[in-house]
C-alpha cells in the first residue's frame, strides 16, 4: 500500500524526475493540453481567485497554471525533491511559496485564509489517514466560500480492485470515504466525480467540496464517467495541436 513512507521513498529517492512528470500527461498530448482540455473545464468556475494552496505539486506540472490564476499561491509537497526544483523553477514568482511538511499537517496555513485548493495526480496514492487529517484541517483552511477539488483513490469502492492494474492508487480510499469525511467534518461535498484511468475503470475520484453553506441549498451531484480516457484521446488528437501555435 502506498503509505507516507512509500510516497517519501519513491518521490524524494527512486523516482526519475527528468521529464518533470510530463510523462504522465501523455495520454492528453501534454500538461498544457491536459490542463485546458481536462482541468480547466471542471475548474473554471473557481478561478482565477485571491489565495491558491495546492497540495503535492511535484515539479510544477499544474502550478504553472495555478500561478498566474492567482495573488498568493502555496505550495505543500512531503518530498524535499519536489520542494527544491519548484523552488527553482518557479523563482521568478514572488508571490508563490513552497513548503515541505510531513505529509499530513498544514501548520503554515492559516484558517480561513485559502480560496481555492487544488490537487491532481498526487493523492492518487494517499491512504485514508491521509485523508483523516487532511479533510478537517482543508475546511479550516478555507474561506467562507473557499473550494477544493482534490483526486484520489477509488480503489476501495471499484468492483473488482484485485483484478484490475491498481496504478498504486490506495485500497483504503473510495469517493464515498471522502464525501463522508466532509460531511463529519462540517463540510459539503458539490460535485463528486468517479473517472476511470488508463484503460481500467472508475478507480479515482474527483471531489469537489466547501464549507457547509457553500453552493446553497443545493443536493450533491455524483458522476460516473467511463469516458474519462476518451476525453484524453480527443484532447491530443483535436486540442493539442492548438498548444503548438504561436
Amino acid at each position: 500500500m502506498p503509505d507516507l513512507d512509500w510516497n517519501r521513498t519513491v518521490f524524494d529517492r527512486d523516482y526519475n524526475w527528468q521529464a518533470g512528470g510530463e510523462e504522465w500527461s501523455a495520454p492528453w498530448g501534454g500538461s498544457e493540453a491536459q490542463w485546458f482540455g481536462a482541468l480547466y473545464p471542471r475548474l473554471h468556475r473557481l478561478l482565477p481567485t485571491r489565495r491558491i494552496l495546492e497540495i503535492a505539486p511535484g515539479f510544477g506540472r499544474w502550478t504553472r497554471f495555478l500561478i498566474p490564476a492567482c495573488s498568493d499561491y502555496l505550495g505543500v509537497d512531503l518530498s524535499a525533491t519536489c520542494i527544491d526544483a519548484c523552488r527553482k523553477r518557479f523563482a521568478g514568482s514572488p508571490h508563490a511559496r513552497f513548503i515541505r511538511n510531513d505529509g499530513v499537517a498544514l501548520d503554515e496555513v492559516p484558517d480561513s485564509s485559502v480560496d481555492f485548493v487544488f490537487s491532481f495526480d498526487s493523492l492518487v496514492h494517499a491512504e485514508i489517514d491521509v485523508f483523516r487529517a487532511y479533510v478537517p484541517q482543508l475546511l479550516r483552511k478555507l474561506t467562507p466560500s473557499g473550494m477544493a477539488f482534490l483526486h484520489h483513490s477509488n480503489l476501495k469502492g471499484f468492483d473488482n480492485p484485485d483484478g484490475a492494474a491498481n496504478h498504486e492508487r490506495a485500497r483504503s480510499v473510495s469517493g464515498r470515504d471522502v464525501a463522508n469525511l466532509v460531511a463529519e467534518s462540517g463540510g459539503k461535498v458539490v460535485i463528486q466525480e468517479r473517472i476511470t484511468w488508463d484503460g481500467v475503470g472508475p478507480i479515482d475520484c474527483l471531489t469537489t467540496f466547501g464549507r457547509a453553506g457553500v453552493n446553497g441549498d443545493k443536493k450533491t451531484i455524483q458522476l460516473v464517467n467511463m469516458t474519462f480516457m476518451q476525453e484524453a484521446s480527443t484532447i491530443r488528437d483535436f486540442h493539442r495541436p492548438y498548444c503548438e501555435v504561436r
